[in-house]
């Protein structure tokens, strides 16, 4: 499959909808190892005068190793007809099975890093800053209680948005 860059200005989607409800890939690692995995947690906009993604990976996960070891990890989103596919992302661990084979994802290696052919979009993302949530810092304290009562705080990655490619 071939995909083409396009200037970011030129996408035109409902970031609620294409992050909360259709979801998206988080992937990093390299043509030797790789992982992915299931978010519908995220955001995208401008910081530091940079176009960015801003990602949240609980400690538990096993590509939050990837994301730590790598400089650049991509976001990808996919067809309704994928979502058997990252249903699987989500539920399985690549500790224990290789999740790309069950889901029938194809890695597709852009600049250092890992995305899959079947994306319909996708970003590479440079890491600029990440930090974990604190319980201390909720200011609705039910949002801590009622998502992290083991309180495994997600790490927030905000990464800079260097490239945007489309499928052809």
């Amino acid at each position: 499959m071939a995909f083409r860059e396009i200037r970011a200005e030129e996408l035109s989607f409902n970031p609620f909808d294409k992050i909360g409800k259709e979801w998206m890939l988080i992937t990093a690692g390299d043509e030797v190892s790789h992982n992915t995995m299931t978010a519908s947690w995220g955001g995208l906009g401008i910081m530091w005068g940079k176009k960015v993604a801003t990602v949240y990976i609980r400690p538990q996960r096993y590509t939050k190793e990837f994301v730590d070891r790598n400089d650049r990890f991509t976001i990808s989103f996919y067809k309704e007809e994928y979502r058997k596919a990252l249903a699987v992302c989500g539920r399985k661990s690549g500790r224990d099975c290789d999740k790309e084979k069950e889901a029938g994802l194809t890695p597709y290696y852009v600049d250092g890093t890992t995305a899959f052919e079947e994306a319909e979009l996708i970003f590479v993302c440079k890491k600029q800053y990440h930090q974990e949530l604190k319980g201390e810092c909720f200011d609705v304290k039910e949002n801590d209680t009622t998502h992290y009562p083991d309180q495994d705080y997600h790490m927030m990655y905000i990464a800079e948005i260097e490239k945007v490619l489309v499928k052809e």
